[in-house]
């Protein structure tokens, strides 16, 4: 009689979980929480995901792929609208939607606009009110019952990707609603996602950090190769993509203090994920039309045609 039982706890389960938000919402932060590792660049600039990260975290018998998309805002340049149309391609794919709402912001244009781009689409999702260290509860409990009014939300749940409060309970809850299957991927793979470009992601991130109230949306980073040495240690060679020779002196910075700067945030970030030494080198390069390139974005794995 005891046998199903075992069966059953000893089961399976394994999906698609896709993070929708509006520009800043925390995404990147609670995905690399919830996978326990980097795997989605973080930084104050808004739009900093441009394409989807699939980050797979595991809870007991569950594996949850993770799909942490672009924020949806209303784009204006080519750009943008294929990181939007990357964000509701990653939401069409998925088993489960949840859109995570900045508690501070509440009920903001870019979280109306993906309410109502999911009653458009007829689809349900689960809400996560991010943020709520910042946030006083009866604040909290008045954007709840908004949130819960708008009726494209199946259950509520408050958190703070920052500080984890309220995370292991959300990831446990999402798990359970995943549908039975085997696992897609190993127990210890945290991303799908190439190394060389997860290298460039990190560079991005650092350049963001660094220059991000100088720096427009005009940069763009290539790992243009990638060289194992005898000693163990790897050599990687990156572009920096500028549209302007001043976006140039910019990044350089007097000297290149600025580049030596991002580099050596770089170059640390990746040893700690690598576990080895890293030779980074930088190169900063204009290419006026980069945003124009089809090239780019299927290295981002981005629609050029939308």
């Amino acid at each position: 009689m005891a046998e199903p039982a075992l069966r059953s706890r000893a089961a399976t389960r394994c999906g698609f979980i896709a993070l929708l938000g509006a520009p800043n919402a925390g995404k990147s932060t609670l995905i690399n929480r919830l996978v326990g590792t980097k795997v989605s660049i973080v930084s104050p600039k808004v739009q900093t995901t441009r394409n989807r990260v699939l980050g797979i975290a595991m809870f007991d018998q569950a594996q949850a792929v993770f799909l942490d998309t672009p924020g949806i805002f209303a784009p204006k340049a080519r750009l943008q609208r294929a990181m939007v149309h990357a964000a509701w391609s990653g939401a069409r794919d998925a088993d489960l939607i949840v859109v995570l709402i900045d508690a501070g912001r509440s009920l903001c244009a870019d979280a109306r606009r993906i309410i109502d781009g999911l009653r458009a689409r007829d689809a349900r999702a689960v809400a996560a009110l991010n943020k709520i260290d910042a946030v006083k509860r009866p604040d909290l409990l008045t954007l709840a019952s908004a949130v819960d009014s708008e009726d494209v939300f199946s259950e509520i749940f408050m958190i703070s990707a920052l500080t984890g409060d309220g995370v292991t309970a959300f990831a446990e809850a999402l798990s359970a609603r995943l549908p039975m299957g085997p696992w897609l991927y190993p127990a210890d793979q945290a991303a799908d996602m190439p190394v060389r470009l997860l290298a460039a992601e990190i560079t991005r991130e650092k350049l963001f950090l660094q220059l991000h109230q100088e720096l427009p949306y005009a940069a763009a980073i290539e790992t243009e190769s990638w060289r194992e040495r005898n000693d163990g240690s790897v050599r990687i060679d990156q572009i920096v993509y500028v549209r302007r020779p001043t976006q140039k002196m910019i990044v350089l910075g007097k000297g290149g203090s600025k580049i030596k700067a991002i580099g050596a945030a770089a170059r640390q970030e990746l040893e700690h994920l690598l576990d080895r030494r890293v030779h980074l080198f930088l190169h900063v390069k204009v290419r006026e039309g980069w945003p124009d390139d089809p090239a780019r974005y299927r290295d981002l794995g981005l629609d050029f045609n939308v």
